[in-house]
């Protein structure tokens, strides 16, 4: 049985919809992460979960209860917020055990349970400071120990980072995955931070436009995007995205004429003629000008990142990335490159759905599409 399953579940403010029909199963123990760009509907989802949402239509159930009509209180959730939402009043061991008090859970027993949910996230020694002596990391610390000494069956995080420096939320994200290694809780995070969501996740949820785009491990949506759009939102840089046609053989023609050759068989699996071309900066080879079967592009940027460099070039009037060693030549801004795109790392999508292609390998007797 999953722990949280979501059926056809659809919301509209107003007539105007943000969630369309999404169908979703979460296991146990699971840490699902739904990651998209802003207004994409990932914390309403997230919301509707809780229960801070109303649902238009579909269900949603927790375990096996169907909860579309059950209160927040009643869902066995906890959700932890961007906002701490801290009471400033109120000392750490105050605000962690807040909600056990207005439980009416006796103070010798609520004080025990929050000296246990401290030490878990160590804030063992702070328990008496006001949260205007902690810093953004320490409060957050404060928000999911007030989480968890609920004992909920999930939790639910909502953006929780995204007011953390980088560094802080750096070492957040390490946080988390240990508890939730350590808790084995079900756990659902939405974020719009693509490297939170590669690094935390044991199954991510990829959403567009109140859709699901495609749902599997952080290496199968990497490796093999489902879509167009996942292509160029996953990844830094994002997969390079070339437009172009097929042609008789197995040949790629960009618009400036340049081509690119194929694996053997591509194009007997593809029905489409026009069609998008891409593959990550990382798999993009730098060769020599005049290399044969390599094209030709002109250096627009080069970022430095201490570990490797990114040339930014223009090939075909796309902008392409192109990632290579610390320690590899130097190229400048203005200067001519050939860059090499290995046929065993190409990826193809339709130009209008954006649905990837999977390339069947022709067989004998197979007549060659013109």
């Amino acid at each position: 049985m999953s722990a949280i399953s979501i059926r056809r579940v659809a919301k509209s403010y107003a007539q105007s919809p943000v969630v369309h029909g999404v169908d979703l199963e979460i296991e146990e123990r699971e840490f699902v992460v739904i990651l998209g760009p802003s207004g994409c509907g990932k914390s309403t989802l997230l919301r509707m979960i809780a229960g801070l949402e109303d649902i238009t239509s579909g269900e949603i159930a927790i375990g096996d209860r169907v909860v579309n009509r059950l209160e927040p209180r009643e869902r066995g959730c906890a959700m932890v917020f961007q906002n701490y939402a801290l009471y400033p009043h109120m000392t750490v061991g105050q605000n962690i055990g807040y909600a056990l008090k207005v439980a009416g859970v006796p103070k010798p027993e609520r004080q025990r349970r929050v000296e246990a949910v401290a030490a878990t996230v160590g804030l063992a020694e702070m328990l008496q400071r006001k949260p205007a002596a902690l810093s953004g990391g320490q409060r957050q610390r404060v928000a999911m120990a007030r989480a968890m000494i609920r004992e909920p069956r999930i939790f639910l995080f909502d953006e929780p980072l995204s007011n953390l420096d980088a560094i802080l939320r750096v070492g957040m994200r390490a946080e988390i995955r240990r508890l939730h290694r350590r808790l084995g809780t079900t756990s659902v995070f939405v974020t719009h931070d693509q490297v939170e969501a590669m690094t935390m996740a044991d199954k991510l949820v990829v959403m567009r436009a109140g859709r699901i785009e495609q749902v599997g491990s952080p290496a199968q949506v990497y490796n093999r995007p489902a879509t167009r759009f996942v292509a160029g939102f996953i990844g830094t840089p994002p997969m390079n995205l070339l437009d172009g046609e097929l042609e008789g053989g197995d040949s790629f023609r960009l618009a400036d004429g340049q081509r690119v050759e194929l694996a053997p068989g591509t194009r007997a699996g593809v029905g489409a003629r026009a069609v998008t071309l891409g593959i990550r900066p990382e798999q993009a080879v730098l060769a020599r000008p005049g290399t044969p079967g390599a094209l030709r592009a002109t250096v627009d940027v080069v970022e430095e990142l201490g570990a490797q460099r990114i040339v930014y070039a223009d090939l075909a009037g796309t902008m392409f990335a192109v990632a290579i060693p610390h320690d590899a030549a130097e190229v400048r801004a203005g200067e001519g490159i050939a860059v090499l795109l290995p046929a065993a790392q190409l990826h193809l999508f339709g130009r209008e759905g954006g649905e990837r292609i999977e390339p069947q390998r022709r067989t004998a007797g197979t007549p060659v599409a013109a």
